[in-house]
């Protein structure tokens, strides 16, 4: 398969393979030169990671603190 690479330096893969690795939108790579060749790894991030930084405002360790105090007072 041939991909042409655009004056913006982007490259598009073939359907064909996204479909086959799974590619999404957004999905990271890591790329290396080695020999003349240029290897694109998809990077696969864990849940937790693919969370991190997605809720700054919310203080989850207070919200388990309080629920834990409700669930001692029941006691």
């Amino acid at each position: 398969m041939l991909a042409r690479l655009s004056s913006k330096g982007q490259l598009v893969i073939p359907k064909p393979v996204r479909q086959a690795l799974g590619l999404r939108p957004g999905t990271r790579f890591d790329v290396q030169f080695k020999e003349s060749k240029i290897i694109l790894q998809p990077v696969v991030t864990s849940a937790i990671d693919a969370l991190y930084g997605k809720y700054p405002e919310a203080d989850f360790l207070a919200d388990l603190e309080a629920e834990h105090q409700q669930e001692i007072c029941k006691l």
